[in-house]
């Protein structure tokens, strides 16, 4: 079968191009903005690690354009055989009733093409999957409505996570239900190493510019872990729906510098009593 369409693909793959264009232009265009969305946005948030930037290079560069030559390739067909193929065109059907070359070629060609995302999919599974040694432990506990965090290796118990009130937020120009009363700190360019659980139903912990997405499983601790590279605040929201306040569970996650992150473990740590710290006055005496 001879199906002459090299016009119409040659305008097919340029439109895709295009569209492919115009979303990687907008991309660029939010790229000032890390770690929250954007107004009108229509692309992934910039990256502020390592497996987020693996991530979008596999969305973009592996699996969109694979989709879109593939969807025009079926638009073009299908074109092609409503023109072509109509009771007016061709008034007289076809008799054959198979084409071995075509089946081999419809079998054969996406087992190629899914043999060939995998090779990096996989890779990417992997990279996400092996942890580095971790330099700190964060719990985290999702629950209706809000997230607790602990820090079982700076000696820090669990505190809660609530979001920020409107009046609040507009206030002080931050971002309604993303920010949050107390966020989470971790220091720059360390693995911070993520134990996810919840008390009442299913919860997920996602910040996307980590690539960092979870469940909080009731009765179970699931583990994920990221490295941010970027200094800043970074938002994300529970992932699943928990429930009728599904959208008031902000994530809020702040990576500063160590010598701040030491200074805000040294603010949680306990205060010694008046009492203790009199203790051996008195005994000295």
């Amino acid at each position: 079968m001879n199906f002459r369409i090299s016009g119409i693909s040659r305008l097919t793959a340029s439109a895709g191009t295009a569209l492919l264009g115009v979303a990687m232009a907008t991309s660029a265009l939010a790229a000032d903005v890390y770690g929250q969305p954007v107004d009108k946005g229509i692309f992934m948030q910039p990256e502020a690690s390592h497996i987020r930037a693996e991530q979008i290079f596999f969305h973009n560069w592996i699996v969109s354009p694979i989709i879109i030559a593939i969807a025009g390739f079926v638009l073009v067909l299908l074109l092609y055989i409503i023109v072509r193929y109509n009771k007016r065109a061709n008034p007289e059907p076809a008799k054959f009733s198979h084409n071995t070359a075509i089946e081999i070629a419809w079998t054969v060609i996406p087992v190629l093409i899914l043999m060939f995302i995998a090779i990096f999919s996989f890779r990417l599974l992997f990279e996400e999957h092996d942890m580095p040694r971790p330099y700190l432990t964060v719990k985290v506990t999702g629950r209706q409505w809000n997230w607790d965090y602990e820090y079982p290796d700076q000696k820090i118990g669990a505190y809660t996570s609530t979001p920020m009130t409107e009046a609040d937020a507009n206030a002080q120009h931050l971002p309604y239900l993303l920010e949050t009363n107390l966020p989470m700190y971790v220091p720059v360019n360390q693995v911070v190493r993520v134990q996810l659980t919840a008390e009442d139903v299913i919860h997920s912990w996602s910040v996307p510019a980590f690539g960092v997405k979870l469940d909080a499983v009731p009765g179970r601790l699931n583990q994920t872990w990221f490295k941010a590279d970027r200094l800043g605040t970074f938002y994300g929201q529970c992932s699943q729906l928990c429930g009728a306040n599904h959208s008031y569970m902000p994530i809020e996650v702040k990576v500063v510098t160590q010598p701040e992150f030491d200074a805000w473990v040294a603010s949680k740590q306990p205060k010694p009593t008046a009492v203790a710290s009199a203790a051996p006055a008195a005994a000295a005496r």
